[in-house]
């Protein structure tokens, strides 16, 4: 188990970290939804797909000093108070509950500081680990949405998840303040 996992906002110095992260699971590509050849390319992806905006927060999963994964907050509608939810972790940080604990922090934190009131999260429904991570996380199941994703020529079911309230039972990641909500 890592020494001193949280959750922290994404910094420049990060893009190698981010670069193996990717190089080690190639399927990240797709949560991604790039290509990232080099720790330049993973740099660039910081400055624009990572940096918070008022639509969206990223967080950093920090093992030891080392960013290994992401848990992000996008899509935030402040007038009907919602957002979308994604993680991914680098194979290397998987099997510790990091994504949950990560996701039940970020969650914490939107619901209670950001101004939001409902997120909402999808998974592959051929991906039954990120629905523990959803149902550890405290969202729960609302349906499924019919070949909703393309990866080339396949097609996925997605099983979509909400969470309204802030506390799940799950302990969650500490969490290096982000700063205001960005309105």
């Amino acid at each position: 188990m890592p020494a001193s996992p949280l959750l922290r906002p994404w910094t420049q110095a990060d893009a190698p970290s981010l670069h193996a992260a990717f190089a080690a699971d190639p399927s990240l590509e797709h949560q991604l939804g790039c290509w990232l050849d080099d720790v330049g390319q993973a740099a660039g992806y910081l400055e624009t797909a990572l940096a918070d905006s008022p639509q969206r927060r990223s967080f950093a999963v920090d093992m030891d000093g080392t960013a290994v994964g992401n848990i992000g907050i996008s899509a935030i509608d402040r007038r009907h108070q919602t957002a979308w939810v994604s993680y991914w972790l680098a194979p290397s940080a998987r099997g510790h509950s990091l994504a949950s604990r990560g996701v039940a922090a970020a969650a914490g934190w939107a619901l209670r500081d950001g101004g939001l009131f409902r997120l909402e999260l999808g998974h592959r429904t051929n991906n039954p680990a990120s629905c523990r991570v959803a149902l550890n996380a405290g969202f729960r199941p609302e349906g499924i949405e019919r070949s909703k994703l393309r990866y080339g020529r396949d097609r996925f079911d997605v099983e979509t998840h909400a969470r309204l309230d802030p506390v799940p039972e799950i302990s969650a990641l500490p969490l290096q303040s982000p700063g205001p909500s960005t309105s």
